[in-house]
């Protein structure tokens, strides 16, 4: 394993990383969070039409681009530095229980939706769904067999994040179409959300990062900016190095589920090991950005409290860190 981005890998960042430094700027950010759809839907078109986000992962045979979970990865670590509300979480975890769970038919029929930028989304249980109110493809698990969920009612939920959007489905006057095995398709669903989540927390704490050193190179005190203080360099210390041990761990995770030779119990070691790690720095990573920042910080108008709160909204997503520890442990 080659810890480091390919040619075609690096592109595929840079790309993203541009558009997202024109399209999702703070105000953007902000407007698009708190829109009617929850996101920029010209963004996502974009994203969609002209770099084939959601195509990503989708095999060449479905018109998908035929990539790996991987480049999908890097997409998303780019999203979470940005902050932008996007569908491509949501999108990319039904993309990838349909492959793992859905017959040939399923498959057909649906991931030539998805990779032309249908948004889509799953419910494994009774907890709110992400973008369970604007997917046009709703998958569900029940019992053993995964399903198609049609003509079900959304609604929408708050949370603290509003850059993620959730929602409550009643399926009591939904029809469903059978698609597959429910049992691989949740499987894969759990490991890939919890990756996806690694992936974002990842790019959340560089953004975080990169605030906070912006910052205390311009704030002074006592005659000296407050980043040449030991105390602050150490801090900042700290959390660089646990965005990079975050950053090895969530390559990892990505690389094993990209593979189909890894182990299953290898996957799912590396993936909620590569959780529990990125998590854990972005929230340290966005302590440090309220704290070192001071009391502009705890203002509505700055960018830190959206940090802060996706820093916490991932760690609810798909498994706290301690949960997926303890799983780890067993």
């Amino acid at each position: 394993m080659e810890f480091a981005l390919s040619e075609e890998q690096g592109e595929l960042a840079s790309t993203v990383r541009g558009l997202l430094e024109k399209r999702a700027d703070s105000a953007a950010v902000r407007a698009s969070s708190v829109s009617e759809s929850g996101h920029d839907e010209t963004l996502w078109a974009t994203l969609c039409e002209q770099i084939g986000v959601a195509a990503l992962g989708v095999p060449e045979e479905y018109d998908g681009v035929g990539a790996t979970f991987f480049e999908t990865a890097v997409v998303l670590e780019e999203l979470g530095r940005s902050l932008a509300p996007s569908p491509l979480l949501a999108t990319t975890v039904a993309t990838q229980a349909l492959l793992a769970g859905g017959n040939e038919d399923a498959k057909a029929r649906l991931l030539p939706r998805i990779a032309a930028g249908e948004i889509a989304t799953i419910t494994l249980g009774n907890a709110p769904v992400l973008d369970g109110d604007r997917a046009s493809i709703v998958l569900a698990v029940f019992g053993d067999e995964l399903v198609e969920v049609v003509d079900s009612q959304a609604t929408w939920t708050e949370s603290m994040d509003q850059s993620i959007r959730l929602a409550r489905l009643d399926l009591t006057a939904a029809t469903t179409v059978p698609l597959g095995d429910g049992q691989a398709a949740a499987r894969r669903a759990e490991l890939v959300g919890a990756a996806s989540v690694a992936a974002l927390a990842v790019g959340l704490s560089d953004r975080a990062l990169a605030m906070t050193l912006a910052y205390v190179k311009e704030r002074v005190q006592f005659g000296r900016p407050i980043g040449s203080f030991q105390a602050i360099k150490h801090r900042l210390a700290d959390v660089f190095a646990q965005t990079e041990l975050a950053r090895s761990a969530s390559w990892a995770a990505s690389y094993a589920l990209a593979d189909d030779a890894t182990d299953p119990a290898e996957a799912d070691f590396l993936t909620r090991t590569a959780a529990s790690y990125a998590v854990e720095a972005a929230q340290l990573a966005a302590s440090e950005c309220v704290q070192l920042h001071g009391g502009i910080a705890i203002t509505w108008e700055h960018d830190a409290h959206l940090v802060f709160k996706r820093a916490h909204a991932l760690g609810q997503l798909f498994g706290a860190p301690h949960r997926h520890r303890a799983a780890v442990e067993l």
